[in-house]
């Protein structure tokens, strides 16, 4: 039953994102079109700068998930129930804080901003904020509920919510776009939408896995060990919310909402790029964590590593490659010519952002193994590095300024120090992994360098040849890597699906 889900959750997961990116590239030009590109980057930055109250979580749903799983490869029932209730306190005190930081922040919308927005900007942004403030502090105590589902491996449920909440979430935004409704009406969408899920998360959890929350007496001991562990995973969630969203920050008090608009486009692919490659790799932590605490194997958890990491370059290398070739009109096609630079940034953050992606199982490794803490050390000393370098960038250069910053940082930490350290420190088997990479990506290289000088003898300039010239190069692409870069193994992990949905 457990692997049937884990296999189901996988594939349900690129079947969301699937959903998710078929869905943004409909909708987004339509969006961008109905706001226009001021609302847009207003929108965009509001919702960056609350992202950063949800570090908050101080990485307590992950420990939700490792030491849940942890539990039941040992067979410890009542000690789940205990840290439930634990979970439940900790997450009402962090929404009250919420609440109070996020009226902190409200208050001092006009200082950080008034300079480069008009008074009807700042207003809606505080409208805006207020919305989503009262929409995280509430999610706080409940998500402990979609993490209990994650840890029991019900994959199906979670992945079926979701892909329904984006359908709905998608439809009624184009009803109230058409109405003439604006960003303020899209963040109350969202907010009941995230109330609905997380009521539904709440009685699945009730009555399917049949959990109980149990209030007792605090265990010290064991919730200095989760906070020890959750402290490493909230560093590196920190830092990732500085490289991913203080370009938008510091564009809007440099350069306006015009460039966050521009800026955050770019941002949004790269959203969109990393969903692909995080869809396996979210789904092991419980199956990592429980080969951890019966037998940490070091070489079946690197087979596990190498097998991921290729069947996540598969993907990744198809995307990119493709983008490389077409993104740029792609992009002109989909938000239009004011958003062209976008192409740019987008190659930066997915050329800089395909090894960690490729091998983002080492962090659930690191995870199971409650290691975080050079990771985490690590990606604080490369924001902090990031953000100093977007700060003159972003005033030489705009957007372009603050995605060189974020590239340059990812490929010197994530890439390179991170694959020594998983090779001398994580025992992983960094060589034959890149050895497997290497043979793979003979025909992703060869083929877009050809594609690049066809269609340089070629302008796109309708809609009907630039999709053709995709389902071209698809067709070649597919074909060439099938034959000479996939393993039987992998042929028959894609071939199988197809046959049996056929059938």
């Amino acid at each position: 039953m457990a692997v049937n889900q884990l296999k189901a959750g996988a594939v349900l997961n690129y079947v969301s994102l699937a959903l998710s990116g078929l869905v943004g590239i409909a909708y987004t030009p339509f969006m961008l079109r109905m706001l226009g590109q001021s609302e847009y980057g207003l929108y965009s930055l509001a919702a960056s700068i609350i992202l950063y109250l949800s570090i908050l979580d101080f990485g307590f749903g992950n420990a939700v998930i490792r030491y849940t799983a942890k539990f039941r490869a040992e067979g410890k029932t009542e000690e789940q129930y205990s840290m439930f209730g634990m979970f439940t306190v900790l997450y009402s005190v962090i929404g009250v804080i919420t609440i109070i930081a996020g009226m902190v922040l409200y208050w001092n919308i006009d200082n950080m901003f008034g300079a480069t927005f008009t008074a009807a900007e700042l207003s809606r942004t505080r409208v805006i904020i207020l919305l989503m403030i009262f929409n995280l502090a509430f999610t706080f105590p409940l998500s402990i509920y979609g993490a209990i589902i994650t840890a029991y491996e019900d994959f199906i449920f979670l992945r079926v919510v979701q892909i329904a909440r984006t359908i709905l979430n998608m439809a009624v935004m184009i009803c109230l776009l058409l109405l003439g409704y604006k960003a303020i009406a899209m963040v109350v969408v969202q907010t009941v939408f995230n109330f609905v899920t997380l009521g539904l998360n709440v009685f699945y959890c009730k009555n399917k896995i049949h959990i109980r929350i149990k209030f007792a007496r605090v265990n010290w001991g064991f919730l200095k060990e989760v906070s020890i562990y959750s402290f490493w995973i909230f560093l590196n969630i920190l830092m990732d919310r500085i490289y991913w969203n203080t370009g938008q920050f510091v564009l809007g008090v440099t350069s306006g909402t015009i460039a966050v608009s521009v800026f955050a486009v770019a941002i949004q692919l790269e959203g969109m790029y990393m969903m692909f490659s995080v869809a396996i790799s979210g789904v092991f932590l419980p199956r990592v964590t429980s080969m951890v605490t019966k037998n940490d194997n070091t070489k079946e958890i690197s087979d596990l590593f190498i097998r991921t990491g290729r069947i996540q370059y598969i993907i990744l290398s198809f995307i990119l490659s493709g983008f490389i070739v077409f993104g740029q009109q792609f992009i002109v096609f989909w938000a239009g010519p004011a958003y062209k630079d976008a192409y740019i940034m987008s190659i930066m953050f997915f050329v800089s952002l395909t090894v960690p992606l490729i091998q983002n199982l080492g962090i659930t490794i690191l995870q199971a193994r409650n290691q975080m803490k050079f990771r985490s050390l690590l990606y604080l000393f490369t924001s902090v590095g990031s953000l100093a370098l977007q700060i003159p960038l972003a005033q030489l250069f705009g957007g372009i300024g603050c995605a060189v910053a974020i590239s340059v940082a990812l490929i010197i930490g994530q890439v390179i120090v991170m694959n020594f350290y998983y090779y001398k420190v994580q025992m992983l088997n960094i060589l034959s992994f890149w050895k497997e990479i290497l043979k793979m990506s003979a025909v992703p290289l060869l083929l877009t360098m050809f594609s690049l000088f066809v269609i340089s003898k070629f302008e796109f300039n309708n809609l009907t040849a630039f999709i053709v010239g995709i389902i071209i190069f698809s067709i070649l692409y597919l074909t060439l890597f099938w034959k000479f870069s996939m393993n039987s193994y992998e042929r028959e992990l894609f071939y199988k699906p197809i046959m049996k949905l056929v059938g």
